[in-house]
């Protein structure tokens, strides 16, 4: 299980990744449920972390084939 601080690297990384080769994916980051929690004071685990991650690694490799674009 990878680490709190990995997950954020790797969320940083996929999110910059995201910014600069496909900005038109930029939008739908801030609609995720997960950054939008319906709780007044949410936990940030390791399990949201990882959620969320997989989420951003979703949808660029749902996009990217469709697009010709490397995904990681």
């Amino acid at each position: 299980m990878k680490t709190e601080k990995k997950l954020n690297e790797d969320i940083l990384k996929i999110t910059l990744l995201i910014q600069d080769k496909y900005p038109e994916l930029s939008k739908y980051i801030t609609e995720f449920p997960v950054t939008i929690p319906d709780e007044k004071h949410p936990e940030i685990s390791i399990k949201n972390l990882g959620d969320y991650y997989d989420t951003l690694r979703t949808i660029l490799k749902t996009y990217a084939p469709t697009h010709d674009i490397e995904t990681l």
